[in-house]
């Protein structure tokens, strides 16, 4: 065994696989780069929007003078 100041093996390979700490830019333009989950997060965006179309739908639905015309409408469609 040697007595001399030279690290040993496990050592000398951690300091040559040692990353330097990367720059808090590069790390947000990295991850703003990654597209992972964004195509679930247009879904969620796309169902949030059906919801509130069906919700308008069913408010004017609801209506008196729309469902007349409604009514109007089926009937003509039934007596011919």
């Amino acid at each position: 065994m040697s007595t001399t100041s030279s690290p040993d093996r496990r050592t000398r390979r951690a300091i040559r696989h040692h990353r330097r700490p990367r720059r808090p830019v590069a790390r947000w333009s990295s991850r703003l780069r990654d597209d992972r989950g964004s195509a679930t997060a247009e879904y969620a965006v796309v169902i949030l929007a059906a919801v509130a179309f069906a919700g308008v739908l069913v408010a004017v639905m609801r209506s008196g003078e729309v469902q007349t015309i409604l009514t109007d409408l089926v009937r003509g469609a039934l007596s011919l």
